[in-house]
């Protein structure tokens, strides 16, 4: 039997070493031997409620210790936790709760009135856990239970049997972003998570001394399995904040003494504006892991924090399949990395031929073990058949490799942009784009031109007091790009719409666009004015 579960691993942590920290929050701490108590009583908890091995219990909550506890609770005895998007709301919020067929759901207070209005589309919701109250008098004559889930910790906090859950089981629901279609729920495994956290351990180095920082949200794989799981199975400590706060943040990092952190890029881009600070000097952070890492962020890490960037190519599909140190191979900056052991990448054409180093294509990618990667997606057979097929799993990304077996990431295949029989990287325009002293962040995407394919908007975030204009923007493109990747249309804005875990929401800017197109600023209605405004005025030559 497959013994990579949640279970398994905090009980020999907890074994081995009980009273080792294990989680700081704000001003309260908890041990390895807390850890084990605390998730065993949620565990028999929950059994106690009903709820049993296969069982969905969605969360609406944001960054806390309870998080932990109800995902590995849930864990010990098998039933699947649903992590929801916190900024989900109204139908998308119902759907991730009934597209789960979730029975139970744990809820802030916060989120209370939003649950109240859907309870009508939630048919499977039978019991709510109220993270903050005792009751709840938005929810209360509702269809539903309430209980609060301070009753949990008065739970029995003997370990349940080891040997109920196995690996192959399933252990968690994540949504994916649904930043180019409807969100699917990843069904992933026990061993998946465990067999990343070993691969973490080993590539960072950690060990009992390390403390792991997250200020992504929980209901995402990284805050959970990179950070939560890694720090498990390396003995080393946790440090949870609610969320990403640029002004805080080095601040967090001094308080508890943090030796690695995970980032978004977008979150760099934000953390540079800052003026050095005594706490980002005297910072203790060995690593970071970054994605995607540019040179720029490569090097400001490396510069003025002294943080060696890790960055690769990964999915809450699968595991970290590609990876790299950039100072290892300075060369080689730029990409996404080596393909990590244990699996196979091949670069696939449009009608499935494997295509050589330099050529561009679908990237998939098949694991020798298939515990690291997703069971599926829940209840969605067509998609998960397309997406793995004959163990391999087919991204949707395109990329390619080069002669030495390193990635280069090109874009997503739905959010690719096809302008005059060309197709056009939006990631490669960006990256030249950002390149912009003024430019802050960037985000291209296609709109439909007059006569068919698509023309070029490039949505520009600027730097703190810099007033960009187009017409610059754009003759600074001039020297960077080909003109076929030149954008036509460029609309400058305060900030870009983003999920929670900061991936910017394309479909969004897409319909903004449409929506504006009239106003929008216009290269070529620029263009023409300017040479009208240039033509001789008289009589005919």
């Amino acid at each position: 039997m497959d013994d990579r579960t949640i279970g398994r691993l905090i009980a020999e942590a907890a074994d081995s070493h009980p009273d080792r920290p294990f989680l700081a929050w704000e001003d309260e701490r908890w041990s390895y031997g807390d850890l084990e108590s605390i998730t065993n009583r949620y565990a028999n908890a929950f059994a106690g409620l009903g709820v049993g091995k296969g069982d969905r219990v969605a969360i609406l909550m944001r960054n806390r210790p309870e998080y932990y506890w109800v995902l590995w609770g849930l864990g010990k005895i098998g039933a699947i936790p649903v992590t929801i998007n916190t900024s989900a709301k109204k139908d998308l919020l119902a759907y991730f709760i009934a597209q789960s067929r979730s029975g139970t759901l744990v809820l802030a207070a916060e989120f209370d009135a939003a649950i109240a209005e859907l309870l009508a589309q939630l048919p499977d919701l039978e019991r709510v856990l109220l993270a903050d109250a005792e009751s709840s008098p938005t929810l209360a004559g509702g269809a539903v239970d309430l209980l609060p889930l301070t009753e949990l910790e008065r739970g029995d906090d003997s370990r349940p049997p080891l040997d109920a859950v196995a690996g192959d089981d399933p252990a968690a629901i994540f949504y994916t972003s649904g930043t180019t279609g409807p969100s699917k729920g990843v069904l992933t495994p026990h061993s998946q998570p465990r067999a990343l956290a070993r691969e973490m351990v080993a590539y960072f180095e950690l060990d009992a001394d390390d403390v792991l920082f997250t200020c992504l949200p929980m209901f995402h794989v990284n805050a959970v399995w990179y950070t939560g799981y890694s720090a498990i199975e390396a003995g080393g400590s946790v440090a949870l904040v609610d969320r990403f706060s640029a002004s805080r943040f080095w601040q967090q990092i001094d308080k508890f003494g943090a030796t690695q952190f995970n980032f978004m890029g977008s979150m760099a881009n934000i953390l540079k504006t800052l003026e050095p600070s005594e706490e980002e000097r005297r910072n203790q952070v060995r690593t970071s892991l970054i994605g995607p890492a540019t040179a720029d962020v490569i090097e400001l890490f490396r510069d003025r924090y002294g943080i060696g960037v890790v960055t690769g190519y990964g999915s809450t599909e699968m595991y970290l399949m590609t990876r790299f140190r950039p100072w290892e191979v300075p060369e080689k900056i730029g990409t996404a990395g080596a393909v990590s052991p244990g699996g196979q990448v091949r670069v696939l054409d449009e009608e499935g031929n494997e295509v050589g180093p330099g050529v561009a294509g679908e990237l998939t990618i098949k694991p020798d073990d298939p515990g690291w990667m997703m069971n599926g997606y829940f209840e969605m057979p067509e998609a998960t058949g397309r997406a793995i097929v004959d163990g391999w799993f087919h991204s949707g990304d395109r990329g390619f490799l080069d002669e030495d077996g390193y990635l280069h990431f090109v874009d997503r295949i739905k959010d690719s942009i096809r302008r005059r029989g060309e197709n056009v990287s939006a990631f490669e325009l960006e990256t030249q784009v950002n390149k912009h002293p003024g430019v802050q962040e960037v985000a291209a995407i296609p709109v439909p031109a007059e006569l068919g394919e698509d023309d070029i908007m490039v949505w520009l975030v600027p730097n703190p007091g810099t007033d960009l204009d187009p017409a610059e923007v754009i003759a600074f493109c001039e020297e960077r790009v080909g003109r076929y990747m030149l954008p036509r249309f460029v609309e400058i804005v305060d900030e870009l719409p983003k999920t929670p875990t900061s991936r910017i929401e394309k479909y969004k800017l897409r319909e903004w666009a449409a929506e504006r197109r009239p106003d929008l600023w216009d290269r070529e209605k620029e263009t023409a004015a300017g040479r009208q405004a240039r033509a001789p005025r008289g009589g005919h030559r």
